[in-house]
């Protein structure tokens, strides 16, 4: 078993995988930026190491401040959490080439399935059915149109090395197709330094559902079933749940088996996802996620499996604990990632200090949070600042269990998306299971309305 690891990452992600490395027993070493020295993830663990400033380009994305405090400190695994460097390639193989175990995919793998276009070749290759595209990266807007003419309007253009939402744009007709494209490059660029694009045909409003894999270096691969990831704004999700519970048996076997095939091709290692649409009775591979996702609480709350123990057991070389057939899922869980956002504003981040914090608790209620009261809020990194998880034997268990779980979290001094995940939960067709990627385009601004005619707004 790994002795020592550190974790490349910051906020509640940080603390999860530190409180497993304390399980296992295992010795931890934080990184931190000057702005993040009073973080809990930086006072928590057994070591901390400051590596910068607070900016895009160095901190957590610093390579080689963070091997540099590795070795320093005696380290002989890396964790990187999900965002910033978890799926990147190069520094997955800089960790290798200095003695230090990448807790995640070797350099290899993740630069094969980090490129959309070749994971979807992948998944052809596993027998798993693709949404129609560019059978690989489109070189410039008028490629693009000629592939979208083939498999017909409207169609999605992406990052090949996208993830999150990231580079990523519709276009409708030949008209807007230029200035889609020319978009999704800059943003590809800016986001992943990387503005390689390929086409896919849009499937409007499908179900996003994605499967959670592990696989040892032994060649076992299984799936720990399904989540349903389909409200989501501008592509960013608000709200996951555990199982989908529109999904047949039938279709909940051949996604789990063409998961794992998908896996086993890539020859994959570690915790992974396999992304799908749903449309209908019919689903399509999009993508494989080559890193712990920051929904993975509601997978662990349905299967009884700690994920990130697992992910660290599989990196010291021992073969998973359970087999395809020990795996079963008991009741519901459903998870909202809060945002420090003001909807009124677009949902434009609200960073600053928390002036007081009251987390829920109680039976069935799990919150993952590296917030305290006083803390600071940070411009620099991504606006999610909580993640609230509720657990019931039944899937209206769970929402009444959530509602009780928001209606409980006080967080005063900055706006966020509590309001609206709550009048989700109320939603109509949310309780009926009917929704899809489209539910937040459809009930966005109604959600707006009710929350100010309630007095919500400032």
């Amino acid at each position: 078993m790994l002795k020592r690891i550190l974790i490349a990452n910051r906020g509640e992600i940080a603390l999860r995988v530190l409180r497993a490395c304390r399980e296992l027993e295992i010795e931890t070493v934080s990184v931190y930026t000057r702005g993040d020295q009073e973080a809990l993830h930086t006072m928590m663990a057994d070591r901390a190491v400051c590596i910068g400033e607070d900016a895009p380009s160095c901190g957590y994305l610093d390579m080689d401040n963070i091997i540099e405090a590795a070795k320093l400190t005696g380290c002989d695994a890396v964790h990187p959490g999900f965002g910033f460097l978890s799926e990147n390639a190069e520094f997955a193989e800089k960790c290798s080439e200095n003695g230090l175990t990448f807790i995640g995919p070797s350099a290899e793998v993740i630069a094969k399935l980090g490129n959309k276009a070749e994971a979807r070749k992948i998944a052809k290759a596993a027998g798993a059915s693709i949404v129609p595209g560019s059978d690989g990266p489109v070189r410039d807007a008028e490629e693009a149109a000629r592939c979208a003419e083939e498999i017909g309007w409207p169609v999605l253009i992406k990052a090949s090395a996208g993830g999150g939402g990231r580079g990523m744009r519709v276009a409708r007709g030949a008209e807007d197709l230029k200035t889609a494209f020319a978009e999704a490059r800059e943003e590809a660029e800016k986001c992943f330094a990387d503005g390689t694009l390929y086409i896919e045909k849009l499937i409007e409003n499908p179900r996003h559902i994605e499967i959670q894999i592990l696989a040892d270096r032994q060649g076992n691969v299984i799936h720990l079933g399904e989540r349903n990831c389909s409200i989501q704004r501008r592509n960013q999700k608000m709200l996951e749940e555990a199982p989908d519970w529109t999904l047949t048996e039938k279709m909940r076997r051949a996604m789990g088996d063409d998961a794992v095939s998908i896996a086993k091709a890539a020859g994959y290692e570690n915790a992974g996802t396999i992304e799908f649409i749903v449309s209908g009775r019919d689903y399509y591979f999009i993508e494989m996620n080559t890193r712990l996702q920051v929904e993975h609480p509601v997978t662990e709350m349905v299967t009884g499996i700690d994920i990130v123990k697992e992910q660290i057991r599989i990196a010291s070389g021992l073969a998973l604990t359970k087999k395809q057939s020990d795996i079963t899922t008991k009741g519901h869980a459903i998870e909202c990632r809060i945002c420090a956002e003001d909807v009124f504003r677009d949902y434009a981040p609200d960073a600053g200090d928390i002036d007081f914090l009251h987390l829920p608790s109680g039976f069935g209620v799990r919150v993952e949070s590296a917030l305290y009261s006083g803390c600071r809020v940070s411009p620099f990194y991504d606006s999610m600042i909580c993640k609230i998880i509720a657990y019931g034997d039944t899937r209206l268990e769970a929402i009444r269990r959530m509602r009780r779980a928001l209606g409980e979290t006080i967080i005063r001094g900055r706006k966020t998306t509590m309001p609206v995940q709550h009048l989700i939960l109320y939603n109509r067709e949310f309780l009926r299971g009917n929704y899809d990627t489209g539910f937040m385009e459809k009930y966005g601004a109604g959600f707006l309305e009710l929350y100010e005619a309630a007095g919500g707004k400032e």
